[in-house]
């Protein structure tokens, strides 16, 4: 009977384990952009693989990050006064990782790329 008892509380205990793993590589399905823009302007991520967009302003130290952005593939707009002025195209975004996205005047002018 004990043998029966320590085998049914071990098989719990490795049953838990197993979805309690489940659930935390369930939840890492995004990433994020980060990087340094001109302080007060407004960065835009929008996917071109799910539709997704974000908006964030620059701080006023220059620095920006998007967070919690679904996987995939994004094109970065910095936008100067409601203008777009830079963009950076093709971004991928995988799961649980940031990828820099600088404007520090080596970003593509619009229409260029």
């Amino acid at each position: 009977m004990k043998n029966l008892q320590s085998f049914a509380m071990a098989a719990a205990v490795a049953l838990f384990g197993m979805a309690g793993s489940a659930a935390v590589h369930a939840q890492a399905t995004a990433g994020e952009v980060f990087g340094n823009a001109p302080a007060g302007s407004t960065i835009l991520a929008k996917s071109t693989t799910n539709g997704t967009q974000r908006e964030v302003q620059v701080a006023e130290n220059g620095r920006y990050a998007i967070r919690a952005l679904p996987i995939g593939v994004y094109t970065v707009t910095l936008s100067e006064n409601g203008q777009p002025v830079a963009k950076h195209v093709n971004v991928p975004v995988v799961v649980g990782r940031g990828i820099k996205v600088d404007f520090d005047g080596q970003a593509s002018a619009i229409g260029q790329q």
